[in-house]
């Protein structure tokens, strides 16, 4: 195996279930993740959602760096369109000092969440506008720099002398995250790592991907291109029992693509629900950008996706109704693609 594997979880509420036990699932993830050999494990930010419970990552971040040992933890991501770019390199200042060597900065432009509660979180009577998201990482990343003794701002900046505290040696590493092009580029340009979302956009992804490397710059921080792949990947003993298990997830994405949403349905629910011909193609467009299928099938179709994006590394997402289901899924991806256990 070329590549990296790590994690990415949304900490899914299922039915029946609550946000405490999606938290509590969560970090027991982060340590069996950590023993199977995983490289990093990230946490996601949305808000106001009946399907994830994870609204907070630089909180997360500390409660699974406190319970694990080696695992880089970090955000995939930080959805910067909701803060000021000194107060998220503070946080991550902090949380690399408290856990040095082991903390990831992955900076969003999406929401996450829908446009009233984006509204709610706003800290002015003015949202930042999506074209100045480029000038607020390079704000974060001059700051995070700044802190850790790399590239101080120049004399002219306005913010010359202000100060990410607690200042230190070493800083968080940044990863831009994105599914698109545009995203792609602003990683490139401002020489950052680049995390490229798989499971939410398929289409135009290795493009994106050749953009980046196309265009990379190379800086202190990250002197080379570097890109991961963040790809829904659901592994069972057979196809047959993978696909099975996927229903509760593929009945979740066509609720929330036709204006439902909820938390993830019972297995039973999903298996007997009477979908009609649109439902399944609105599924089977949507499967199409996972990977689903015992451990040879996922470990080939992962293999050729690495390949096709010249990833370095793979960042999977599972999520299934039952918690045990989804960390049987993580065992079998790290047995077949050889992970080294811890």
């Amino acid at each position: 195996m070329s590549f990296r594997l790590s994690v990415l979880d949304q900490s899914p509420i299922r039915q029946g279930g609550s946000a405490a036990d999606a938290i509590a699932e969560t970090i027991t993830l982060a340590q069996e993740c950590e023993a199977l050999g995983y490289a990093r494990f990230w946490v996601a930010e949305h808000h106001n959602s009946n399907a994830f419970a994870g609204t907070c990552p630089e909180v997360l971040i500390p409660a699974i760096a406190n319970a694990t040992r080696r695992i880089r933890v970090g955000s995939g991501g930080v959805m910067l369109s909701h803060y000021a770019p000194l107060k998220v390199a503070e946080q991550f200042r902090m949380l690399e000092t408290l856990h040095p060597g082991r903390i990831d900065l992955g900076l969003g432009r999406a929401p996450g969440s829908d446009q009233r509660t984006s509204m709610a979180l706003q800290a002015g009577p003015q949202a930042y506008s999506i074209d100045v998201f480029p000038q607020l990482v390079n704000l974060v990343k001059g700051f995070l720099e700044d802190a850790g003794g790399i590239a101080p701002f120049p004399a002219d900046h306005p913010y010359r002398g202000i100060h990410a505290m607690p200042r230190g040696a070493g800083m968080p590493e940044m990863w831009l995250l994105g599914s698109g092009v545009h995203s792609a580029i602003y990683a490139a340009e401002l020489g950052l790592a680049y995390a490229h979302a798989q499971f939410i956009n398929a289409d135009g992804g290795p493009e994106a991907a050749a953009a980046y490397r196309e265009r990379f710059k190379p800086s202190a921080q990250c002197p080379e291109a570097r890109i991961a792949l963040a790809v829904f990947a659901l592994c069972a003993e057979t196809q047959i029992e993978a696909e099975r298990l996927a229903a509760t997830r593929n009945l979740w994405v066509l609720r929330l693509l036709t204006g439902q949403g909820g938390a993830f349905p019972r297995l039973e629910e999903a298996l007997s629900y009477p979908y009609t011909e649109n439902d399944r193609a609105i599924i089977q467009r949507a499967a199409e950008r996972g990977v689903v299928g015992d451990p040879e099938q996922c470990r080939a179709k992962l293999e050729a996706l690495a390949q096709s994006y010249g990833a370095e590394e793979l960042v999977i997402v599972t999520i299934t109704y039952d918690f045990a289901d989804r960390l049987r899924s993580y065992q079998l991806l790290a047995e077949a693609m050889g992970l080294p256990a811890a």
